[in-house]
């Protein structure tokens, strides 16, 4: 089965192996942080009721969104893209983000010592799906993620996490649902022609 569905929630996912990059900014006033939010094609497992990987393609559109740079998803940004001051790009690998944070901002240097001791190292991202696909061919249901309707922010995070799993579930649900109702109205279909097909014969 591979039934295309829409969801409106919003989720947060992050990069499995994507780790930051720290580094002192081109005039020396700064610390540069960059790295990737989202991967390509990196299948993830989502607490063992799916597999999940970002099409290329997915943030068309999106980079010029109103983005924020958060930590956890929460609180004051450290960054936005209306402001310049947080760089969205996309690349052949996945959904890139670049920042120069500032030492003299509190919150900006609470975050740069505890990613310098690596004890923040990943990134996240929140988002609204637009366009999605699930495929239950092999063992496990395995949903694509085509089309990004908002990318809301970034973040650090402490901890990988996978919020709005539980929309994910629902939209695999209406999925089952649509595909069954497929293969009811088909197998009606094949049914109404037969008899025909005795009538006329």
């Amino acid at each position: 089965m591979n039934q295309t569905q829409t969801a409106a929630a919003v989720e947060s996912r992050f990069a499995v192996s994507a780790p930051l990059e720290i580094r002192a900014s081109e005039d020396g006033a700064g610390v540069a942080v960059a790295g990737y939010a989202a991967i390509f094609n990196e299948r993830a497992d989502i607490g063992g009721y799916f597999q999940e990987m970002i099409a290329p393609g997915a943030f068309d559109g999106r980079l010029g969104d109103d983005c924020v740079f958060l930590v956890n998803h929460e609180g004051l940004p450290l960054a936005r893209t209306t402001s310049g001051t947080l760089k969205l790009t996309v690349d052949a690998r996945g959904l890139h983000v670049e920042t120069v944070l500032d030492p003299s901002d509190p919150d900006a240097a609470a975050v740069i010592a505890k990613m310098r001791r690596g004890d923040m190292d990943k990134m996240s991202f929140s988002f609204r799906v637009e366009k999605e696909t699930w495929d239950e061919s092999g063992d496990m249901p395995l949903r694509t993620i085509e089309r990004i309707a908002e990318l809301r922010d970034v973040a650090l995070v402490t901890r990988p996490a996978y919020a709005g799993t539980e929309i994910a579930l629902r939209s695999l649900e209406a999925a089952r649902a649509s595909a069954e109702g497929s293969e009811a109205q088909t197998a009606r279909l094949r049914r109404m022609r037969m008899q025909l097909a005795l009538q006329e014969g």
